[in-house]
C-alpha cells in the first residue's frame, strides 16, 4: 500500500484548501487503496467571508483546525511531515496556496513560500519522490523547483503563466480532464478549478493525478 501526504492550506477555496478538490484527491487515493496522512502548517491567518469574498475583519482562524475540519479531524502539524515515511506528495489548490503557503497573491514569481512547505517540497524532490499538485498549487513547485526547469500546468491562465515562466519553470496547457506529467521531476499536475468546469470533471482530472502519482513510485 502506497502512502502518500496532502498539504492543506486551511477550509474554503476564497482562504484555505478548495473543498471539492480536497475531497476528490480523498476519493481518488481511496479508490487506489492508498493510506493518506493530511498536513497544515500550524498559524493564523485572516479569515474570508466566502459569500461577499470579503476579509473578516477580526477574524483570524488557524490553518491547522481549519484543515481539520475537511479531514474529520485528522489532519497534522506540517513541521511532524517526514518525508521518509511516505512515497509521495500532494498539495490542494484554493487560494490559501496563495495567501498562506506562499505571498505569490501579491508578489506572484518573487514570492516568499513558507519554510515548512518549501522543506517538504526540497526534501521530497531530493529523494525522488512524486509530488502531485492540483489547481494553483504548481505556483509552489514553480517558485522553489524552478531552477531545475520542471514542467506543469495551471491550465490557460495568461498572468499566472507569465509568472511561472519567470521562476524557469516550463507550463504546459491541458484541459480539466487532463494532466501534465514530468517523468523526470517526477511531478504531476492538473488544472481543476482554475477553470470554471463542473465538479465531475475537476474529479477525473485529480483522479487521473492520483492514479499517475501512484504508479511513478
Amino acid at each position: 500500500m502506497k502512502k502518500v501526504a496532502v498539504i492543506l492550506s486551511g477550509c474554503g477555496h476564497r482562504d484555505g484548501s478548495e473543498i471539492t478538490e480536497t475531497v476528490s484527491v480523498i476519493l481518488a487515493l481511496s479508490e487506489c487503496e492508498a493510506e493518506v496522512e493530511f498536513f497544515a502548517p500550524h498559524i493564523m491567518v485572516d479569515a474570508v467571508n466566502h459569500l461577499s469574498g470579503g476579509v473578516v475583519l477580526g477574524d483570524q482562524r488557524n490553518i491547522l483546525i481549519e484543515s481539520a475540519r475537511i479531514t474529520r479531524g485528522k489532519s497534522h502539524d506540517l513541521s511532524k511531515l517526514d518525508p521518509t515515511h511516505f512515497d509521495a506528495l500532494i498539495f490542494v489548490g484554493g487560494a490559501g496556496v496563495v495567501k498562506n503557503l506562499s505571498n505569490w497573491s501579491t508578489h506572484g514569481s518573487e514570492c516568499i513560500v513558507i519554510p515548512g512547505v518549501k522543506k517538504a517540497i526540497d526534501h521530497f524532490y531530493s529523494l525522488a519522490k512524486p509530488i502531485g499538485a492540483i489547481c494553483i498549487a504548481p505556483v509552489l513547485l514553480a517558485r522553489v523547483l524552478g531552477e531545475h526547469h520542471i514542467s506543469l500546468t495551471i491550465g490557460n491562465d495568461t498572468e499566472t503563466i507569465n509568472e511561472i515562466l519567470k521562476t524557469g519553470a516550463k507550463h504546459i496547457e491541458c484541459k480539466v480532464t487532463d494532466i501534465v506529467v514530468d517523468k523526470k521531476h517526477k511531478i504531476v499536475t492538473t488544472p481543476a478549478y482554475m477553470f470554471e468546469a463542473p465538479a465531475h470533471e475537476v474529479f477525473k482530472g485529480i483522479s487521473n493525478l492520483v492514479k499517475e502519482i501512484v504508479i511513478l513510485n
